[in-house]
């Protein structure tokens, strides 16, 4: 384990460990879903600026064989953990903007520090434009606390919903590719196929996370039979993305895990929806 190894795991100890700090303080369910919410919108935010605009990369040193999934973890590591919560700390704990002052200015202490220790490369990214989009994140976290403290309907809960289940179902889509080298995509985003797979991976999950809210809230069938359905529409889309030359599948498990993911991510969905709909009390059911 080298020095770049030890930076990563380092920030994700101390994130995991306040988080839980976070969680005996403060009010679980509302900790819990703004934390998984500010992933969510994480995730899209480094959609848009790292996988299609390659603002920067990392240098975790974790994943050997393959340096562009090993940046992709560590925009995993920054973005379903430290700054999440982070946020999330500042949120349950109503901080003032002093303190907000403060985190950032440590962001971009943290994010010197790694571009000297040469384990983190801007490409066009400048640390000035992280410290301008912090505070806005961070405001949008203590929004969050707000509304999953009572019911939600309407677009609040289609929004919320989205943000929290999105980040679970591209997890779990992306993360076995990066270890197992399971499938990967030729979408022509990129030369690179790995980076073509993880931006075409990012469209995947992002798209499949529609149809879950949908499928939760629409309720276009009895719910026994929504789950064969979501199965076979995960069928049918890898099945059509092999024919037209953009899946490569390259190990036996590889559609029935997906298929299984879809189930998973439906129930999820279901469960999540049901507790954004009936705010606190879903907490003591």
């Amino acid at each position: 384990m080298d020095l770049n190894s030890l930076c990563y795991l380092g920030l994700g100890v101390i994130s995991i460990i306040l988080l839980i700090y976070i969680y005996i303080k403060s009010d679980v369910r509302q900790a819990l879903l703004t934390f998984m919410g500010m992933v969510g919108l994480g995730y899209i935010i480094e959609a848009v600026i790292y996988n299609f605009l390659s603002s920067y990369q990392y240098y975790p040193h974790i994943l050997k064989h393959d340096p562009i999934y090993d940046s992709a973890l560590g925009a995993i590591a920054s973005n379903a953990l430290t700054l999440p919560v982070t946020a999330t700390f500042l949120a349950a704990f109503r901080k003032n903007w002093l303190w907000v002052a403060f985190t950032i200015a440590l962001y971009a202490g943290i994010e010197w520090l790694f571009l000297e220790l040469h384990i983190y490369k801007h490409h066009w990214w400048k640390t000035v434009y992280t410290s301008i989009g912090l505070p806005f994140y961070f405001l949008f976290a203590k929004l969050l606390y707000r509304k999953v403290s009572v019911p939600l309907k309407g677009f609040f809960h289609t929004l919320c919903l989205y943000l929290i289940i999105s980040p679970f179902s591209g997890s779990l889509h992306f993360i076995p590719i990066m270890f197992f080298s399971n499938r990967y995509y030729e979408f022509g985003l990129f030369a690179n196929p790995s980076k073509d797979t993880t931006a075409f991976s990012t469209i995947f999950y992002l798209c499949a996370s529609i149809v879950y809210v949908f499928m939760a809230k629409i309720q276009p069938l009895p719910r026994w039979g929504k789950y064969p359905v979501i199965g076979l529409c995960m069928y049918c889309a890898t099945h059509i993305l092999r024919r037209v030359g953009i899946l490569h599948s390259l190990v036996w498990w590889d559609t029935w895990y997906y298929i299984a993911l879809s189930i998973l991510s439906l129930l999820f969905t279901e469960f999540i929806s049901n507790s954004l709909h009936k705010g606190p009390l879903a907490s003591k059911i």
